[in-house]
């Protein structure tokens, strides 16, 4: 019988504790400790970028900003499965309904990666598109020369772990899904062997930082496609990014932002923290609560997908989870078009927070 270790929050370090581990003492539970720190990591960026995809007005009039942003959010969506494959490969338990570790918006990225960028849910804008980009920022930027720990140095050291432990895996209580319509390297693939570990984290790192010499991941993704943070960048600058004289510089065509609603930020709390936006009593704390029903159906399926060895249960809620992210995509959008009752001519968002045990629950009664 397999033996399921389920990292919990009271004994699970964060990711700057973890990254501080000499070598010669990262071990399997370390191992297992980052991986649930990186399926934190990765849940928590989808929310930010699916916000500002939903508040563009036309998809098909800006459809080429509304496909770069709606890659990256399946880019993500792929990772998160990677991760949570990697983690149930070496007897860990994935975990995605613990209101303690759940990412809260605003605030910061999970594990204290970046702890200088905050998070915010709200609609798309160069100042979201800013930090979008912050998010994915790489340690050595080819079109700017800062230095600091990022995501993918994270990823890079849980790489180094897996070459140096060599841990068996197991492939039975893995997702797999393909995903064709999204480019090569989007695929959720079973952990088999470790070659395709090691694949998995360079397809991780590479799609969101690009490499050390080029902006684009082209083992992964489509010539000419750019890694997350240098499309997030030529957004924000409104220009493509070009290589003149040896150099990567944001001076080539215009890129126009789409128009979208004006979203407003989420609160911390919610919106129900807010005494004049408060949205208990109006229409709209329907949609906003069905929206969160939505989001902790989808979390609770994946989890419990990853909890069976049973492959057509397996499949029913990977499937479901699928059916509740279609949910949220219209829920939110919907609640997007609901103006703020405080007459600002802002919108509400949506808020991302699930109805599980210890979380606020429905405001419709």
């Amino acid at each position: 019988m397999t033996t399921v270790t389920t990292v919990t929050s009271e004994r699970n370090a964060a990711i700057v504790q973890l990254m501080a581990v000499p070598d010669e003492n990262v071990d399997l539970d370390w191992l297992r400790q980052a991986l649930q720190n990186a399926l934190f990591l990765e849940l928590a960026t989808i929310p930010p970028y699916a916000c500002g995809l939903w508040s563009i007005m036309s998809p098909e009039a800006d459809s080429a900003v509304h496909r770069t942003i709606r890659e990256i959010i399946f880019d993500e969506m792929s990772h998160l499965g990677l991760v949570g494959n990697m983690l149930s490969a070496i007897g860990g338990a994935p975990v995605l309904s613990d209101p303690a570790r759940l990412p809260h918006y605003p605030g910061p990225l999970p594990g204290g990666v970046r702890p200088e960028v905050e998070v915010r849910l709200t609609g798309l804008t160069r100042s979201a598109l800013d930090m979008y980009s912050e998010i994915e920022k790489p340690d050595q930027p080819l079109a700017r020369g800062e230095d600091h720990t990022s995501i993918g140095a994270f990823y890079r050291r849980i790489r180094k772990a897996f070459e140096d432990l060599a841990p068996p895996l197991d492939t039975r209580r893995q997702i797999e899904q393909a995903m064709p319509r999204h480019g090569p390297g989007n695929d959720i693939v079973a952990m088999r062997d470790h070659g395709t570990v090691l694949t998995s984290i360079d397809v991780i790192t590479e799609q969101g930082e690009g490499t050390h010499t080029s902006p684009s991941s082209p083992q992964w993704t489509p010539e000419g496609d750019l890694s997350h943070y240098y499309a997030f960048r030529e957004l924000y600058h409104g220009r493509r990014l070009v290589n003149v004289d040896g150099r990567w510089v944001f001076a080539g065509d215009p890129v126009s932002l789409p128009r979208a609603h004006a979203v407003g930020e989420v609160p911390a709390g919610g919106w129900a923290a807010d005494p004049v936006n408060n949205p208990t009593g109006r229409p709209v704390a329907m949609a906003l609560d069905a929206f969160n029903a939505a989001y902790s159906s989808m979390l609770l399926s994946l989890e419990q997908a990853w909890r069976t060895e049973d492959g057509g249960r397996r499949a029913q809620h990977v499937r479901d989870a699928i059916r509740s992210m279609g949910e949220m995509r219209s829920w939110g959008r919907l609640v997007m078009q609901v103006p703020l009752p405080d007459g600002s001519g802002w919108h509400y968002c949506p808020e991302f927070r699930p109805p599980l045990p210890g979380l606020p629950g429905p405001r419709t009664a």
